[in-house]
């Protein structure tokens, strides 16, 4: 769950990182009661989940009140890459010698967090990363002690942070740490933050996204949450009770088990598809799971074709068949061709049942994937 600059910002001022004075408008008259509070130069800043705001139009630095009125309604109802613009973050202008990245994310190939700290500030870590990746030091936590002065030191002296600003710049990172660890973040930046002609170190912009299956220990923060960005197919995933993840590809993937997905997913890969989603059914499903299963998947209109993966242990191949069966006869022609593989419990008696009129049937899902993948490229070529 991602949260708002303005929402992030709360949290790191309550946790002591300095942030720039600031208040939240949702029309123009509001930004103009703000700009009068806060004084100029001011800016303005679209609340949209993101990135690359200002290069969209989406941050304009207003230097008097007629432009703060004129950038607001500019800003105000824009359409920025897909999302309108209903709240902006009316902000003290800063001046600014150096930006600096500071952030903390999870580091999957290490199975630890990983702190990092760079003075390419204001630029997309990502960019840096693979064209600069020596102008980001890092530092891992081991979460059992958490991290320790002596890191936060290392990772800020590793980035040749000035040493005049190096206690600063380590205490946001030791705070950032912090509420990386409470708070159940999968990723919390400040980038950039800058330091200023007084020799400040402030966070002029804020990130915090939030592990969605840890937010039942986070009340206060899953209230945050602005339902506006909820992906429509991940929210009918939610009301159907399905494990769902919504990718960018063509091919549907729907399985019993997150291993035998994952695998279903790879293999995809591996023959040249891109998968669409991954969908896992759980163990023991019914019909009626299988048929929830199939309508989410022929939802996407992203997805060419679908391949079913089900290995029954608790789930019986018969109930599987029966379940595709029902759903597909529902339709007076397929949305999107089925490839079914089924091994394993009652995979004979399913196999016997399913209407080979509304699916396709491979033996193994090797075949099963390849399958899928061609009529993707069928449906491409019409």
């Amino acid at each position: 769950m991602k949260l708002h600059e303005h929402q992030a910002k709360q949290i790191f001022a309550d946790a002591g990182i300095p942030v720039p004075e600031s208040r939240l408008a949702s029309s123009v008259s509001e930004v103009l009661d703000a700009v009068d509070e806060i004084g100029f130069p001011a800016a303005i800043k679209a609340q949209v989940h993101v990135g690359g705001r200002g290069k969209a139009g989406g941050i304009k630095i207003a230097g008097d009140r007629e432009e703060a009125e004129t950038y607001a309604e500019e800003i105000l109802g824009m359409d920025l890459k897909g999302y309108t613009v209903e709240k902006v973050l009316v902000e003290a202008g800063v001046d600014f010698v150096d930006e600096l990245y500071v952030g903390v994310t999870m580091d999957r190939g290490e199975g630890r967090p990983v702190a990092m700290v760079s003075t390419e500030g204001g630029v997309d870590i990502e960019q840096v990363a693979e064209e600069t990746p020596e102008a980001i030091a890092r530092e891992h936590v081991d979460p059992s002690f958490g991290m320790q002065p002596y890191q936060a030191r290392k990772a800020v002296y590793d980035a040749d942070v000035p040493r005049e600003f190096a206690r600063d710049v380590s205490g946001i990172l030791s705070t950032l740490y912090d509420l990386f660890d409470e708070r159940d973040a999968s990723e919390i930046e400040v980038n950039p933050v800058m330091i200023t002609s007084d020799d400040e170190v402030v966070a002029a912009d804020a990130v915090m996204n939030i592990d969605e299956d840890a937010l039942f220990r986070q009340p206060e923060l899953a209230e945050l949450e602005d339902e506006a960005y909820e992906d429509d197919l991940e929210r009918k995933a939610g009301e159907y009770d399905l494990d769902y993840v919504r990718l960018s590809g063509n091919v549907g993937i729907i399985g019993n088990g997150a291993g035998l997905v994952m695998t279903t997913l790879d293999l995809v890969d591996y023959y040249g598809g891109e998968p669409a989603n991954f969908l896992d059914i759980g163990g023991g499903a019914k019909a009626e799971r299988v048929r929830n299963a199939l309508d989410l998947v022929f939802s996407d209109p992203n997805v060419e074709s679908v391949v079913f993966n089900i290995f029954g242990g608790i789930t019986r191949g018969d109930e599987v068949a029966r379940g595709i069966n029902e759903a597909l006869s529902a339709f007076e022609t397929v949305p999107k061709p089925v490839v079914v593989r089924l091994a394993g419990t009652n995979a004979e008696e399913g196999m016997e049942i399913l209407d080979t009129d509304l699916v396709d049937v491979e033996p193994t899902l090797e075949e099963a994937v390849q399958r899928a993948i061609a009529n993707t490229e069928e449906v491409t070529e019409e």
